[in-house]
């Protein structure tokens, strides 16, 4: 009643005029112990209820204007989206005034504010633990990491230097050998040791002293008949006894070790052999190195502080100088020079804890000694170790390492020599092969010296090979060297070099391969580029090895790609088919070849090539796995290079036959990162194919397509986009009119897509397709095509199964299903009932499929699809809908308000809110027994409302 009404005006769920009197008790016994499901059905059923039963109309046009966010002027100023916002920081002092606080900026300061560090006053958490720690320690850490970064700033040597490390597993897997080895093994002392008494010499002394000669005595095993792996496995047990010697405290067994590997540095037996013993033994001496000085390093460290990284001799306690200093009279005992020399070399970086000039008074001493090592190949690793120790621990002294080349090419003629050319005669050695050993030490010794260093010194390095007699070995070790670009201004000179060379130790194609590597990264001089091609090609035409031609005409088509045009590279094809293809030679170099091919398609796009040299080129990759390798090369660069659309017949047959290798290669093991990647590739080849106003002829392409490419599933769904793109590419030529002739083509198109979504196996990519083709058909006046489109989508419906793959995890399916179902109902406020169907059939059958579909338990995606049935129904009822499709007639038109209509509406809506109340019902049963009578009180007045008169 309206005083009842008005007295409990606070109660907000009921929106409506009161029918019947009502005890007051018994509506405030229902309002106030409401469960949460009862206030969920106040809050949300019965607006719709009673918005339905008595539809009121709705003017779309002004609602819009109305519930249009209001529009404020904008001073953009100095104003960007992307701009990191600016904070003031200002100190404030209250004033006495109340309400009023006035800022004076005592310090202020702008800076980006990052909230997380504002928490903490601009300190992490790690930050406040130390610095709660004790004041000195803390000191010493900040101090020790402001010098490290200062000493890394100021580092001579960068992250461009390329360490040892990247070259050792290179030498290791190249100089290998299948003779037989031999080592010898340290075996230890077992002869007394006689005293003398009254010796100046203390005994302690004496004793270390006499183990040191044992070495020499006799002490040794020799094993012979090793095998490569035994050699070095016997390389590891020396490296394993000498950490546990040093752990154990045996410093002298450790030091015995250590002259017994360098002595094996002398061996020249095996020679083929020897750059990779030298990185064997040269890793023993470097666990020796660093195990001396961080030994001598601990003495240093006096109450917990330790020295920072840049120390001076001035803070080396008196301890730690007399152990240093020991060590170095022990290394000067030893005998011969081989072994001290490396043993003094590994422990040269000590020289820091006794003077400030001892490592450059060192390494100039040791430069000296390499003079007396006869054999040549065993000098210059001597010297390619002092190099490597001398960039670890003294990079700016370049005078030493530039010393020590230039002794190394005083030297030089030895490699010539009787001495060597006797050996290499036992041996069984070529000259060619025993040049190839001098290069890891050669090129790392130029690389150190080359690092940073200016121009000019490569024109001293080009005078020295000049007056060697343009030495093959050293030219190719300074082009390796040095930078590119100081290499590529000086093309033309070292051509002229190489043509001086004499070729029989050092072949001239591995000069022009490394010429070729460096053009690869720098630009030579514009003049001179054609010259240096045909100057290059005149060489490596000539190669009779197919191996070696391939190796450097993989260099130099990058060269030619990035200078030239197709006409060159057409040329450069032909010679590469002309020496590649006698005797199936490719299959050989399917490596190289397929590098090769990849350096066309990057530069340019190679299907503009010539047919006679493309397509024979293609047919060289006769293995599968390369061939589809190449394929991907070839799309990655249409799609790279390709600007425009295309419909040119030679490069759609040739990427049509591309396209159609990657796909055959799917098989059932296919990954499926290698299907998206092959799908992708297709699909932008089929994006970039456009023949115009020929919508014929472009629906021709996509049905061939179609039918090449059935294996992959994206592309399948990409020509079903592509298709009805066309379709509505068609309607918009003809503004909406259709033509006899278009009418037929666009239902040509419908009937494409629905061929062809049901051979695709994700159910909502079928479902989403249904409606976007329906959609498409329905915009193009293909009623009953559209029709057909929406019950294939009604049909599908039931088959969504409960769960499905959303990147490679399990997840239910209801919310899917339930966003398609929206965009579905939003979509049939516009379709027009077909007159041999009845009313809303589309609606009908829809809903009885929601009805039987079986839900998840204690779900609500159900009822939230019941609600937007009544909000479809709701816009139903209206006198003109929200939106139409141009040149279809919707139901508004169709019916025009007729009651009939209406009233098969309102049915449609008293069936769905009985479906929400069971739905509701179902809910309060599972409640607690205290509910039922509130539930039973409701239902009453739910009932009581239904009878309401409409």
């Amino acid at each position: 009643s309206p005083s009842a009404c008005h007295t409990y005006k606070c109660l907000v769920i009921l929106p409506f005029w009161c029918p019947v009197e009502w005890n007051r008790i018994q509506v405030c016994w229902i309002c106030f112990s409401v469960s949460k499901y009862v206030l969920f059905i106040c809050m949300y059923t019965f607006p719709l209820l009673f918005l339905l039963r008595h539809a009121r109309s709705r003017n779309y046009v002004s609602e819009s204007e109305v519930c249009k966010l209001e529009s404020v002027p904008l001073d953009f100023g100095d104003y960007h989206p992307l701009k990191p916002i600016t904070v003031t920081e200002s100190k404030t002092k209250k004033m006495n005034r109340k309400g009023s606080t006035s800022s004076t900026s005592s310090s202020s300061s702008s800076s980006v504010m990052d909230p997380l560090s504002s928490v903490l006053d601009g300190t992490d958490p790690l930050s406040l633990f130390a610095a709660a720690a004790d004041p000195v320690t803390t000191t010493a850490t900040m101090d020790s990491t402001r010098k490290k970064r200062d000493k890394d700033d100021s580092s001579a040597v960068g992250s461009d230097f390329e360490p040892w490390s990247s070259k050792r597993g290179e030498i290791l897997s190249r100089y290998t050998t299948t003779e037989k080895l031999s080592i010898n093994l340290y075996m230890g002392s077992e002869k007394g040791k006689a005293t003398t008494t009254g010796s100046a010499v203390s005994e302690k002394v004496r004793t270390r002293l006499e183990e040191l000669d044992d070495l020499e005595e006799g002490s040794q095993k020799e094993l012979l008949n090793l095998t490569q792996q035994d050699y070095m496995n016997r390389i590891e047990e020396l490296n394993q006894s000498l950490k546990d010697a040093w752990s154990s405290d045996q410093k002298v067994k450790a030091l015995k070790i250590v002259i017994q590997c360098s002595k094996l540095l002398s061996d020249t037996t095996v020679i083929q052999f020897y750059p990779s013993k030298f990185v064997l033994i040269t890793d023993i001496l470097d666990t020796f190195g660093k195990l001396v000085y961080e030994r001598i390093l601990s003495m240093c460290v006096d109450s917990r502080v330790s020295l920072p990284d840049n120390f001076s001799p001035e803070s080396v306690n008196d301890t730690a100088k007399e152990t240093c200093l020991n060590w170095f009279f022990k290394i000067a005992s030893i005998r011969e020079l081989i072994p001290r020399f490396y043993v003094e070399a590994a422990i040269l970086k000590c020289n820091k804890f006794l003077s400030k000039t001892g490592i450059s008074e060192c390494l100039p001493r040791l430069t000296s000694m390499i003079r007396g090592i006869g054999d040549p190949l065993v000098a210059v690793y001597a010297r390619a170790y002092l190099c490597r120790v001398g960039m670890e621990v003294a990079p700016q002294l370049k005078e030493s390492l530039n010393k020590n080349f230039f002794d190394f090419l005083l030297t030089f003629k030895q490699i010539h020599g009787d001495t060597v050319q006797n050996q290499l005669v036992v041996q069984c050695v070529e000259i060619p092969l025993y040049l190839t050993l001098y290069s890891p030490a050669i090129d790392w010794i130029l690389q150190c010296i080359a690092y940073h260093a200016p121009e000019v010194l490569l024109t001293e390095m080009m005078e020295r090979c000049r007056k060697l007699g343009n030495n093959a070995l050293l030219l190719n070790s300074v082009m390796s060297a040095f930078r590119a670009e100081f290499i590529a201004a000086r093309s033309m000179d070292f051509i002229g070099m190489i043509k001086e060379c004499d070729e029989s130790g050092f072949p001239k194609h591995l000069l022009f391969r490394s010429l070729g590597l460096n053009l690869a990264l720098a630009d030579p001089p514009e003049n001179d580029r054609l010259q240096i091609l045909n100057e290059a090609w005149k060489v490596i035409t000539k190669l009779k090895n197919p191996q070696d031609y391939i190796n450097c005409a993989e260099v130099w088509v990058e060269y030619t790609c990035r200078h030239f045009t197709n006409r060159e590279i057409n040329t450069v094809l032909a010679d590469v088919i002309k020496h590649m293809t006698p005797d199936r030679a490719f299959e050989d170099a399917y490596p190289q070849v397929n590098n090769l091919f990849c350096q066309i398609c990057k530069n340019l796009m190679c299907i503009f090539l010539d047919e006679e040299k493309f397509l024979p080129f293609l047919d060289m990759f006769q293995k599968e796995s390369v061939r589809v390798e190449v394929c991907k090369c070839i799309m990655e660069s249409f799609i790279k290079h390709q600007q425009e659309s295309t419909k040119d017949p030679v490069i759609l047959n040739a990427l049509l036959h591309i396209c159609k290798t990657m796909h055959d290669s799917v098989n059932a093991l296919t990954l499926e990162d290698e299907k998206r990647m092959l799908a992708a590739l297709i699909n932008g080849f089929i994006k970039m194919v456009s023949f115009g106003r020929d919508f014929e002829q472009q629906l021709s392409f996509y049905v061939e397509a179609r039918s090449m490419f059935c294996n992959l599933e994206p592309v399948l769904v990409q020509l079903i986009h592509s298709v009805n793109q066309l379709a509505m590419e068609t309607r918009k030529v003809m503004k909406g009119n259709h033509s006899r002739k278009t009418a037929a083509f666009v239902r040509a198109c419908v009937a494409f897509c629905f061929i062809t979504i049901p051979s695709l196996s994700s159910i909502f990519t079928r479902l989403n397709l249904y409606l976007h083709s329906g959609q498409v058909a329905l915009a193009n006046q293909c009623l009953s095509q559209a029709d057909a489109f929406f019950k294939a989508a009604v049909s599908l419906v039931p088959e969504v199964p409960k769960m499905i793959s959303v990147d490679g995890k399990m997840r239910p399916s209801d919310a899917f299903l339930l966003e398609f179902l929206c965009n579905f109902f939003s979509t049939l406020l516009v379709v027009p009932d077909h007159p041999e169907q009845g009313v809303l059939f589309l609606v009908r059958g829809l809903l009885n499929v929601i009805q039987d579909y079986t839900w998840e338990d204690n779900s609500d995606d159900k009822v939230r699809i019941y609600t937007n049935v009544l909000h479809l129904l709701s816009a139903m009822t209206q006198e003109a809908y929200i939106y139409h499709v141009d040149k279809v007639d919707s139901n508004d038109t169709l019916y025009g308000g007729d009651s009939k209509f209406l009233t098969e509406i309102n049915k449609l809506c008293e069936t769905v809110i009985a479906q929400i109340l069971d739905h509701l019902k179902t809910l309060g049963k599972e409640e607690v027994c205290s509910y039922s009578r509130l539930c039973s009180d409701y239902n009453t007045l739910l009932r009581c409302m239904l009878k309401l008169p409409t």
